[in-house]
């Protein structure tokens, strides 16, 4: 099983947005397999805690504008790590500090990575795993 549709529409959308705000250090994982409850996992960076919540804030506006709403959002308040719950998507927005401590990329090393940079309007600011 692989992602659906939907999942990587979804994510077409988050990439674009967090693009937008300044995000940086895009990975997306096709978690299908292992997981359950979603399809996806977007994880972005932010320079700044202010800037890790205007990233959220961002894909939160552009989903909901594109017909998704969110599920479940923790964490804006600190502005180190939001997660934001789509259904077939979840987004981490992390802190710098936070992305290296916490390792989501090396605890899911063995799911496929998705790439996004051709996602990405202007490619040169963002990193895309498997490319």
């Amino acid at each position: 099983m692989t992602a659906s549709q939907h999942a990587h529409d979804l994510l077409a959308v988050a990439v674009r947005a967090a693009d937008a705000k300044g995000g940086e250090d895009f990975v997306a994982l096709d978690v299908s397999e292992q997981s359950p409850f979603t399809d996806v996992f977007f994880l972005v960076t932010g320079s700044s805690e202010r800037n890790v919540v205007a990233i959220s804030e961002g894909i939160e506006d552009a989903l909901l504008e594109a017909g998704s709403r969110t599920l479940r959002r923790e964490g804006r308040d600190g502005g180190r790590w939001v997660l934001i719950d789509f259904g077939d998507l979840v987004v981490h927005v992390f802190h710098g500090e936070e992305r290296m401590y916490y390792g989501l990329e090396r605890l899911w090393l063995d799911c496929p990575a998705i790439p996004v940079a051709d996602l990405v309007p202007h490619a040169p600011g963002a990193s895309a795993a498997g490319e």
